[in-house]
């Protein structure tokens, strides 16, 4: 089979997986999933376990694990888009703790889910040391732990690592300090979402790959929903749509979600004499607290993978493989490579991107319309690995009626607001990105915190 993007992860399966069939008739199930990524196969998963009589379906576009699922950083984190502060001002502060404790313990939790149906996935829970490599960004990540501290962080959630136990950690360039958080662990998101589809085949679900979803249509009292494909449809009691960052393809959610691109970049395998010197022992994933978002993992066959934003958004929401390739972005990516660590003895094997999905306020949402049939779930910015895990367990415990500390989470029922009509959107959006990079450069410049920043934090509402 085809691989479905260029990135290390889809290259380094040990085989690639069996092709599926599409779907090709009408049918009935009980719950029908649009989308085979990580929400859409874990909510499948958790169904299965549920009820294991239950009829659910997955319809993919192109196959499992084709969109951010199987070509992200690999971070299993329990980070969330939002900031606590702002889940306190809505929700109060026993929402902003069960949802600490429930992200945390989905890093853990996901492993144990995923090995206990066979999964292997080069899970390795190292932490994550975000470096401050200038004094504002010290005084940013100290913000940020008084912030977290605030909000009912412990030491043993995060703590502030001086220079000394920074760089034994992570011996970047210009380190003055850094955040630690032990809440993060390592991955090879291709094993895991591949070997999540061959899970739920064996529990009993259906996987039809190449089968594109032209419309959801919601159910009312005289007809179940369905979703519809060109050779067929599934009618069910709940459709799910659990497709991130390609959801604007869908005429009625067009502005619900933006496709936002990250690009990343891996290399040959390193030698062991590099990593005696930059640190990584326990494969902690590693950033800096610059403004336009950086992020690195070493991999389990010891290769440096680091993706960053800085792609543009492009108009209308248009998603196309021709902007997985932006030669700028990928020549910074591995510039910022060489600032971070110096020589870097072995060649970048492999370029990629894609795009990850974005509400207007950042925030993810889980949503049940019992009434219409139709499920949704979705909006991780960039932190679905874990997200989705507890999102797609949230989401199936919904669809069974079952009550769990998961339903009352601060994200189930966000309905956050569409985004701003185009050209406004890509306005907004590249104008973002730019005050990112503009504001990085103008704080290299004077080592001073830069007015640009403001700009970010209205645009995204903190």
């Amino acid at each position: 089979m085809a691989a479905p993007h260029a990135s290390v992860w889809w290259a380094t399966l040990e085989q690639p997986p069996s092709p599926r069939a599409p779907l090709n008739a009408d049918l009935d199930v009980d719950v029908a999933i649009v989308g085979a990524g990580f929400t859409g196969l874990w909510t499948a998963l958790f169904l299965a376990r549920h009820d294991p009589s239950l009829r659910v379906a997955v319809l993919e576009a192109s196959v499992a694990g084709a969109g951010a699922s199987g070509r992200n950083g690999g971070w299993a984190s329990a980070l969330y888009p939002v900031s606590f502060s702002r889940i306190e001002a809505s929700h109060g502060r026993d929402a902003v703790l069960r949802l600490r404790a429930a992200l945390q313990d989905g890093v853990t939790e996901l492993d144990e889910v995923a090995r206990s149906e066979g999964i292997d996935f080069d899970y390795e829970r190292g932490g994550s040391v975000a470096l401050a490599r200038s004094e504002v960004q010290a005084a940013r990540l100290h913000a940020e732990l008084d912030d977290q501290r605030a909000h009912g962080a412990s030491d043993d959630d995060l703590v502030w690592l001086d220079e000394s136990a920074a760089r034994a950690r992570c011996a970047a360039s210009d380190v003055r300090g850094a955040l630690f958080t032990p809440h993060c662990a390592a991955v090879h998101p291709a094993k895991l979402v591949t070997g999540l589809a061959d899970a739920v085949v064996r529990r009993g679900v259906s996987i039809y790959e190449h089968t594109s979803v032209t419309v959801i249509e919601p159910g009312d009292g005289w007809r179940r929903p369905r979703a519809v494909t060109e050779r067929g449809s599934l009618r069910a009691e709940v459709v799910v749509r659990a497709t991130e960052g390609y959801t604007p393809a869908f005429p009625d959610a067009k502005r619900s979600v933006v496709p936002l691109y990250s690009l990343v970049v891996a290399t040959e395998p390193l030698p062991s004499s590099f990593f005696d010197r930059v640190g990584l022992a326990h494969r902690e994933t590693f950033s800096d607290a610059r403004h336009l978002i950086i992020y690195g993992q070493r991999t389990a066959d010891d290769r440096l993978v680091f993706g960053g934003r800085g792609a543009p958004y492009h108009f209308g929401s248009r998603v196309d493989p021709a902007f997985d390739t932006e030669p700028d972005v990928f020549s910074k990516l591995e510039a910022t490579l060489v600032e971070l660590f110096g020589e870097i003895p072995a060649d970048i094997a492999f370029r990629w991107g894609g795009p990850l999905g974005a509400t207007r306020d950042f925030s993810p949402y889980v949503r049940l319309d019992r009434a219409r049939g139709l499920a949704v779930a979705g909006g991780y910015v960039g932190d679905g690995v874990v997200l989705s895990h507890v999102a797609g367990r949230t989401l199936a415990d919904l669809i069974v009626g079952a009550t769990s500390e998961r339903t009352s989470l601060p994200f189930v029922g966000n309905a956050p607001r569409d985004w701003e009509p185009e050209p406004l959107r890509w306005l907004g959006i590249n104008a973002g990105l730019l005050a990112a990079d503009l504001a990085d450069r103008r704080e290299a410049a004077t080592g001073r915190p830069s007015g640009f920043a403001r700009v970010l934090d209205r645009l995204h509402g903190d």
